[in-house]
């Protein structure tokens, strides 16, 4: 594939990858609580949570990317905190890609847990804490091994829709070669270049691949998961 992909085209690659792990990986504690807490809570504001979740479906990217930007930029409260105190600049970073693709990707994995939490039927943990078991064993030797499958389809969703986050990317961290420019990006800044065309479609095809790729990993997990809980 080195050969195949020009330098800047595989540089916008290896960052698109890099970005949609971390995205997926530092939003699963924080989706899987969240997931918890929709399926399984009854809250004062638990209609605003589900709110706020599913926002980043309905607004429009570029709505996110202009929020995130006057809040985690450098003049925006949450960003000048993180600088001054830590060091920490967000904008236009692909640390900032990682944010706005991990915001972008999280009601899918919220809502892939939060079905398989609804689906585990209740008195399996009531059943484990009648013989002793505290919440914490409940749920790390019941209620985990049974939503695995629904954590790991999140996980994939979420990759998957990191992979191809433009809207609220290239607005918060802008089209930065090198820094910022994601497989998309980089389609989009090929496509605005004559003779770029050639280089867009092969990004093209390197994005279905490793989507295609994604959805097959996801099943095959999702199955042998499976095939281990009921002990086939």
């Amino acid at each position: 594939m080195t050969d195949w992909l020009g330098p800047e085209e595989w540089q916008a690659v290896l960052l698109s990858v890099k970005v949609s792990f971390w995205a997926t990986v530092l939003s699963m504690p924080l989706g899987l609580i969240c997931a918890m807490a929709l399926a399984r809570g009854r809250f004062l504001g638990r209609d605003v949570l589900n709110w706020l979740v599913h926002l980043p479906l309905v607004l429009p990217p570029v709505v996110t990317g202009y929020l995130l930007l006057l809040s985690f930029g450098r003049r925006g409260p949450v960003g000048s905190f993180l600088y001054d105190t830590f060091g920490i600049t967000l904008a236009f970073q692909w640390t900032g890609a990682a944010l706005a693709a991990s915001i972008m990707a999280f009601p899918l994995m919220v809502r892939a847990m939060r079905l398989a939490i609804e689906a585990v039927d209740p008195r399996l943990e009531e059943a484990a804490a009648t013989l002793g078991a505290n919440r914490v064993r409940v749920f790390s030797t019941v209620t985990l091994p049974l939503i695995l499958p629904g954590i790991i389809a999140g996980a994939v969703l979420a990759f998957a829709k990191a992979m191809g986050e433009f809207g609220a990317t290239i607005t918060f961290v802008s089209n930065i070669p090198g820094e910022t420019r994601t497989i998309p990006s980089a389609i989009y800044a090929f496509l605005q270049v004559p003779g770029g065309e050639s280089s867009a479609l092969r990004l093209v095809a390197v994005s279905v691949v490793i989507a295609i790729g994604a959805l097959i990993l996801s099943e095959w997990l999702s199955r042998r998961v499976a095939k281990r809980i009921s002990g086939a």
